[in-house]
């Protein structure tokens, strides 16, 4: 084989697959769902990585009880320096084996986060990660807009409240009008709880199909995150933590990793005109 004729046939590289975490509205369980969910599919022996996306307030490193010595705000000044080899330094190990990326300590430091640096972060990830899952924040910030669209899947968190099923109904809304919906699941967080909704009319009223569906394990749920360990290392038993077992097995089930490509360009051109929240976020 000639030098020209490699040239002009470069070898494939596999990339990983990005999972964006994200929900209408807070406290519904969406950092308990990606420090579990990452740990799940780092149990069928495959290479994970958490990214805190929420930039200003992420609570991942409180979930893991991480003490990092390095977040985002580190990688993000020196980005210039950083390649695929280096960016391991800045990550976190938790004693899961997942790998960690945590969000800057103080909330003034996401205005070092661009969206450019961010998707560098992010492909120098998942040509070594098989999945990344990546915690946004609340409703539809620029950030969350950003991650969301060059994820693969979304994962989008909710509950039987009436008031969080509004909310949602109208993020899942917006992600029709950005075409984003076929990337996107649903996971029902507290499933059985009690509420005049019941699980099985959520589908039809949000118009999604085969959610995912989550017990309510309150006690254990919260107790998790106080703590700091994901239940699903030391309450393993518990059906909250089966749900998430199942989750994984789905998830890595669905599709092969796909190759390295290129994403379409900025996304919020494709709002045409649709209507943000006060200070650029629908919440």
């Amino acid at each position: 084989m000639t030098g020209e004729t490699m040239h002009h046939q470069p070898s494939k590289r596999k990339r990983g697959e990005m999972i964006a975490v994200c929900s209408a509205k807070g406290g519904v369980g969406r950092t308990t769902l990606t420090v579990n969910l990452a740990i799940s599919l780092f149990k069928k022996n495959i290479k994970v990585g958490i990214l805190d996306g929420d930039f200003q307030f992420g609570d991942i490193g409180l979930a893991l009880d991480l003490q990092s010595t390095f977040s985002m705000k580190d990688v993000m000044e020196e980005i210039e320096n950083i390649d695929e080899f280096s960016l391991g330094n800045y990550l976190c190990s938790h004693e899961s084996g997942v790998k960690v990326l945590p969000a800057p300590e103080r909330p003034e430091y996401a205005d070092l986060v661009t969206k450019e640096r961010v998707n560098r972060v992010i492909d120098l990830l998942l040509q070594q990660l098989d999945y990344l899952v990546v915690d946004t924040g609340v409703g539809l910030q620029e950030h969350t807009i950003d991650l969301i669209e060059k994820a693969d899947q979304i994962l989008i968190v909710t509950n039987l409240e009436m008031a969080t099923l509004k909310n949602t109904k109208l993020l899942i809304e917006t992600l029709e009008v950005l075409g984003l919906s076929h990337k996107v699941q649903l996971v029902i967080n507290r499933a059985d709880m009690e509420s005049v909704i019941g699980a099985n009319d959520v589908k039809d009223i949000l118009n999604i199909e085969d959610p995912f569906y989550i017990p309510n394990n309150f006690q254990v749920a919260s107790q998790s995150l106080n703590i700091g360990i994901p239940f699903v290392i030391n309450q393993g038993k518990t059906d909250i933590a089966k749900s998430f077992f199942r989750m994984a097995e789905q998830l890595t089930s669905r599709r092969e990793i796909s190759f390295i490509k290129e994403k379409n360009p900025n996304v919020l051109s494709k709002l045409l005109g649709f209507k943000l929240g006060k200070g650029g976020s629908y919440e």
